[in-house]
């Protein structure tokens, strides 16, 4: 009954209009007062604060979004923007796909779902509300294709999970390379029958050609993807060479997107000082969702449904199979109130032993974590990409949850067959000497 309480109460001051991150944070300490010592609880609420600002992951997140926003500032992400779209031009909602494509590729040079959603809403979400795109599909979109930075490597999520769990955090990378392809061409596909169902979405073909001829007859000249390339070689080098670790990666990242911009003389100080500028407000945002995530899911944790839960699952006598489909479908649950992050440090020590308890491979529960992380990504309430693109956009966070749903159903489909064709992940893993 109070874990109802606690999560019927985030509800309530979500619907009112209270930010995300506040609500979170309300939430839990209120529904912490219930079960638990009001000292206790004011300790919890110091140790969030400092715990968190103290975690190398989390320092990850200013730097990632820092590299964003100077490719942003220096035209480096429209360059990839417009080199999407060429390819897909000729396609009724190519601009949709487009960002689906260059998810995919910043997703290799970020490794953060946040900072890749950051950067392209700056960079797609203007061009598509001038060429009469429906706000809430394109922040769907973008939302959607920023989860990408979850599964394909470098990604956080697999770097936690491998920590936890002591697995080979380089062969979690590599599983989750074909999956990542997968889900972008999931994601395409998902666009194509969206505008089949509903063609009002998106303008017609001819109608944004001829818009984005009128706008700017300069773009023909841009679209050069050398510059995210370089990122993608310098992050994904000296990740898998050992040389920087992600927070190190990210300053690198940052400095190297600055340095380009530098020399191809597209920044100005103006332009540095307003980066910095939108990191910061764009950090302090995601880390106090951040906050009151973790304290939500201590809420969740002290009320003990979690371990409940799961061991009733694991005690249950059901098959193999069917633990696994009832421990994703929580998981899906669980991203629904909960941070991903969290949700990965409280439940995986126990997931972890159950499924590995049953003969099943930890390398692949890791990518299937991840998936279900995308789920959570996405959905209300917390939804952390939807309420990112909501508040850099100005598009009211409702309108892209109702865009979500066909997405949603297609990760779902992609779920599925991930654990019906575990070689879909566990393929190039095997390969590695």
């Amino acid at each position: 009954m109070t874990t109802l309480a606690g999560i019927g109460l985030l509800i309530v001051l979500i619907v009112l209009g209270m930010p995300i991150g506040y609500a979170l944070g309300v939430a839990g300490v209120m529904s912490l007062l219930m079960i638990a010592d009001p000292v206790v609880v004011a300790g919890l609420m110091r140790g969030v604060v400092h715990h968190t600002t103290a975690n190398f992951v989390i320092l990850t997140i200013p730097m990632f979004i820092l590299m964003s926003e100077f490719l942003s500032a220096g035209g480096v992400a429209q360059d990839l923007m417009i080199a999407c779209d060429r390819l897909m031009r000729r396609i009724r909602g190519g601009l949709a796909m487009a960002c689906v494509l260059a998810g995919a590729v910043l997703a290799a040079a970020s490794g953060s779902s946040t900072a890749s959603v950051a950067t392209m809403i700056r960079s797609a979400f203007p061009t598509m509300k001038k060429l009469g795109y429906d706000p809430g599909f394109s922040i769907a979109t973008i939302s959607m294709a920023g989860t990408l930075a979850i599964m394909i490597p470098p990604s956080i999520a697999l770097v936690i999970y491998g920590i936890i769990t002591e697995e080979s955090i380089g062969r979690l990378f590599i599983a989750g390379i074909v999956p990542g392809i997968l889900t972008a061409i999931g994601y395409i596909l998902t666009i194509l029958y969206c505008v089949w169902r509903n063609p009002s979405l998106v303008p017609q073909v001819s109608d944004e050609l001829a818009a984005q001829k009128q706008g700017d007859n300069s773009l023909e000249q841009k679209g050069r993807v050398w510059p995210v390339l370089v990122l993608i070689v310098l992050v994904l080098g000296c990740l898998y060479t050992g040389v920087a670790t992600p927070s190190e990666l990210g300053a690198l990242g940052a400095a190297a997107a600055l340095l380009m911009s530098l020399m191809m003389r597209r920044i100005s100080f103006k332009g540095i000082v307003t980066a910095v500028g939108n990191t910061a407000r764009t950090t302090a945002m995601i880390v106090t969702i951040i906050f009151g995530a973790i304290l939500f899911g201590y809420f969740m944790t002290y009320s003990q449904v979690t371990p409940s839960i799961l061991k009733w699952i694991s005690e249950s006598g059901m098959p193999p199979l069917a633990v696994l489909a009832m421990i994703l479908a929580f998981y899906i649950l669980l991203g629904m109130v909960m941070d991903q992050f969290a949700i990965i440090v409280l439940t995986v020590p126990i997931t972890y032993a159950v499924i590995t308890g049953l003969g099943f491979d930890g390398i692949w529960f890791g990518i299937l974590i991840v998936k279900t992380a995308e789920v959570g990504l996405v959905t209300p309430p917390v939804g952390l990409n939807v309420f990112i693109a909501s508040s850099t956009s100005g598009v009211p966070a409702g309108a892209g949850f109702r865009q979500i749903a066909p997405f949603v159903v297609t990760e779902i489909i992609l779920i599925v067959l991930l654990v019906a064709f575990p070689q879909i992940s566990l393929l190039l893993p095997a390969l590695m000497k």
